[in-house]
């Protein structure tokens, strides 16, 4: 039979639209430039920030932590594309001051960029 459809042929009609909370958002993605944030309302009132975009990674370095000036995004894993529009997401390689690093959270959720040290200068 036609999907969506009865028995008899009569189409199944929905009982009501999605609600507001039930949409899915546009997706933010944090690029490479001067710190940009965004902060959106969540359920209970609770502000959500996201990061539009940054040049500063919070980078560690034997269980030390220190900020440091992102270059480039190198590669990205995930998807070849985002590499080239310095796109920073979970997994990405990025050329910093200190060498080179690898993201390991999700930037565009957390706001920040938190990377680890995979290859000295």
């Amino acid at each position: 039979m036609n999907k969506g459809r009865k028995i008899t042929g009569g189409k199944y009609h929905a009982n009501r639209k999605r609600k507001k909370f039930e949409k899915t958002g546009k997706k933010l993605f944090a690029k490479l430039g001067k710190t940009k944030t965004k902060s959106i309302r969540a359920m209970s009132g609770k502000m959500k920030t996201f990061l539009l975009s940054t040049d500063v990674a919070n980078l560690i370095v034997n269980g030390k932590s220190k900020q440091v000036k992102i270059k480039n995004v190198e590669q990205t894993p995930a998807n070849k594309f985002l590499a080239r529009q310095n796109i920073l997401i979970k997994g990405a390689i990025l050329d910093t001051d200190a060498g080179k690093a690898r993201i390991t959270n999700r930037p565009g959720q957390e706001a920040q960029v938190q990377a680890v040290l995979i290859e000295v200068k």
